[in-house]
């Protein structure tokens, strides 16, 4: 264990350059004391690595050292295979890039490693998005990714959802992430930092000149926070339901993760006729009206009353309607 971790601090500094004890220790999850007992080890070993102390101080190799010790494991060219998206760097326009990066990385590996990752291709696909969806046209993809890149504000015109539904931006794009099968762009607008379905961008112009993207700016973070800022606005309020057990069976099939995690903390014990009652979130009244449909007879909503009476409503003229046949 100690050894590999100073491969790896070996590989940070030839990759990163400078970085203090403290990047260090939370990079390889340690503490700085066990980096500096294991920095005085690599010196020990003749390893040309130097200090700075004060605010700019950090570690750094002598100027021009490279260490040869970058030989994969098993476990790591593997990793490197299951880790391939074909799909979405075809939507980049990396599709034959990607390929060719993977036959030369295969040409490299030693045979017992070649074969193992050539195993981890036939036997492990990934298909991101969901069920019951067509592909999402993205046509400006390439266009934006390049100006992700390469750090080029754009001007676009945008459909949203709320009026007025098309809407001139202009964003300086942060990054992008695929979620689910669907590409959203990260961009900065006027003062805000906001999200931007990439298929919804309805025309495109890459501006002249360029932008700083902020050196702190952490994307995965960001996204971390807008989904649970996007999963609370979605929280408008509460349902209590009866569930049968077959409705317990088919929620995780026909509700969000968000619903049935609720469900399943807020259970109760089956009751003589072997329905549970749960408490779940709900975004709205019209909202909650179709998916509760989709349970049918296997679910009824006890409150709240407006759920219920505008349940009551919808099913009583779904039956007049097909009671005339």
């Amino acid at each position: 264990m100690r050894a590999s971790r100073l491969v790896s601090i070996l590989l940070l500094l030839q990759t990163r350059g400078r970085m203090t004890a403290q990047e260090l220790a939370e990079r390889l999850e340690v503490s700085v004391r066990t980096i500096y007992r294991d920095v005085e080890s690599l010196h020990a070993a003749g390893i040309p690595l130097y200090g700075d102390a004060g605010p700019k101080g950090g570690y750094q190799l002598l100027d021009g050292y490279r260490t040869r010790l970058t030989g994969l494991t098993a476990d790591e060219a593997e990793s490197l295979f299951l880790a391939g998206l074909p799909g979405p760097a075809a939507e980049l326009g990396l599709g034959a890039v990607v390929a060719a990066a993977q036959l030369k990385l295969m040409a490299a590996l030693p045979v017992e490693l070649r074969d193992r990752a050539g195993r981890i291709q036939e036997r492990f696909l990934l298909d991101a998005p969901t069920w019951y969806r067509d592909p999402e046209p993205v046509t400006h993809l390439p266009a934006v990714a390049d100006a992700v890149w390469n750090e080029r504000p754009l001007q676009v015109r945008y459909r949203r959802w709320r009026e007025p539904q098309e809407v001139e931006r202009r964003l300086e794009p942060y990054g992008l992430v695929i979620k689910a099968g669907r590409w959203y762009l990260v961009a900065r607008s006027g003062e805000h930092v906001r999200t931007y379905r990439v298929s919804q961008i309805l025309e495109l112009h890459t501006l002249p000149g360029g932008f700083t993207r902020p050196a702190d700016f952490d994307l995965q973070a960001y996204w971390e926070g807008y989904l649970a800022e996007f999963e609370a606005r979605l929280r408008w309020g509460e349902a209590v339901v009866r569930l049968s057990p077959r409705g317990v069976e088919r929620l995780a099939d026909l509700m969000t993760p968000g619903v049935v995690a609720a469900a399943r903390e807020t259970a109760s014990p089956p009751d003589e006729e072997g329905w549970t009652r749960v408490t779940v979130p709900i975004e709205s009244i019209e909202h909650a009206v179709c998916e509760f449909l989709r349970l049918g007879t296997d679910a009824e909503v006890l409150s709240p009353p407006e759920l219920r009476e505008q349940l009551a409503k919808t099913t009583y003229e779904l039956a007049t309607r097909y009671n005339r046949l």
